[in-house]
């Protein structure tokens, strides 16, 4: 947990799964390229991750509850052609 935010079971499971670093969760978070709010309420963050050819991590965010809760997150290969 860092910054009153926490991973929900599934997004842990994607770090795993995806070998995905919570420094890029954390960095996409803080210093997204694009944010945007789904129909849902819940918080799209997107961030070029240099480290990772500039492919784009998407967080979604649930900011609704708390802590606020990280749902998912995954490389979005769509979401490359609007950073």
């Amino acid at each position: 947990m860092s910054n009153g935010i926490v991973f929900s079971n599934h997004a842990k499971e994607m770090l795993k799964e995806r070998n995905i670093s919570e420094v890029y969760v954390f960095r996409a978070i803080e210093e997204y390229d694009r944010i945007h709010i789904g129909d849902d309420g819940n918080t799209h963050c997107f961030k070029s991750i240099i480290e990772n050819d500039k492919r784009v991590l998407h967080v979604i965010i649930n900011k609704n509850v708390n802590p606020n809760k990280i749902v998912t997150l995954f490389y979005d290969r769509k979401a490359g052609r609007n950073i």
